[in-house]
């Protein structure tokens, strides 16, 4: 006579009608390997236990790999619903006044900047006054400056897109707010023949918000824009 209990009659009756119950549950599947391999005692190797662990552990890498691939997706997602808005508010103003005002204003809001400058290379300096109503959203430099601070002074090529963590932004290019930057992301204009450099840059106050790991296609799709935007305004 066996001392093992005896399963309920209703509940074994249920569980061969429906044997998917157990099979789908997946806690309840690994509490029964666990009671056959006591049963097996351990002089036994179970290929088909070890088997099982190995599966079990791919798919839960399949997972993570599913749940990183759908995240990255999303994000870049957003990024560029991101971009496109703020490309359609950069449109939006008929005077260039108002354009540069926009750009650290609604345009930095939309894209979570907490600067944006746009730096020009140019003869004149910044006490003119047509330079000195813009704020501090415009800055205009020499001749070689933007090259310089791209490259921090290297004989090295310049990308469109620099991405960049810093210790503290450049005063020449951030003003007052310097010291709160600790990282941005610079955009290499191009204004067509004859027409001298410009650098549109990004500051956040966050280091970790632009780095060198970081793609840089949205941005450099942003930088297009606008400089076709800025070649209608200088012409």
């Amino acid at each position: 006579m066996s001392s093992k209990p005896r399963i309920d009659d209703t509940l074994r009756e249920r569980i061969i009608s429906e044997p998917d119950v157990i099979l789908d549950d997946t806690d309840l599947m690994r509490a029964l390997i666990a009671a056959n391999e006591r049963e097996m005692g351990t002089n036994i190797v179970d290929m088909r236990g070890i088997a099982m662990d190995r599966l079990e552990a791919r798919l839960d890498r399949l997972e993570e790999t599913h749940r990183a691939v759908i995240a990255a997706a999303y994000e870049n997602l957003a990024g560029t619903n991101q971009v496109h808005r703020a490309i359609l508010r950069m449109l939006d103003p008929v005077e260039f006044e108002s354009f540069l005002r926009d750009l650290d204003g609604e345009v930095a809001h939309i894209l979570r900047v907490d600067a944006m400058r746009l730096v020009l290379e140019s003869v004149q300096n910044d006490d003119d006054p047509a330079v000195r109503r813009l704020g501090n959203v415009l800055s205009v430099a020499e001749p070689g400056f933007i090259r310089g601070y791209l490259t921090g002074g290297r004989d090295a090529p310049t990308r469109q897109v620099t991405l960049r963590q810093l210790d503290e932004g450049d005063g020449r290019v951030y003003g007052r707010t310097a010291q709160h930057i600790r990282s941005e992301a610079c955009l290499l204009l191009d204004f067509g023949a004859d027409r001298l450099p410009g650098m549109l840059v990004m500051g956040a106050e966050d280091p970790h918000q632009f780095s060198p790991q970081q793609g840089s296609d949205l941005l450099a799709f942003f930088a297009g824009v606008f400089e076709r935007v800025m070649r209608r305004w200088l012409s």
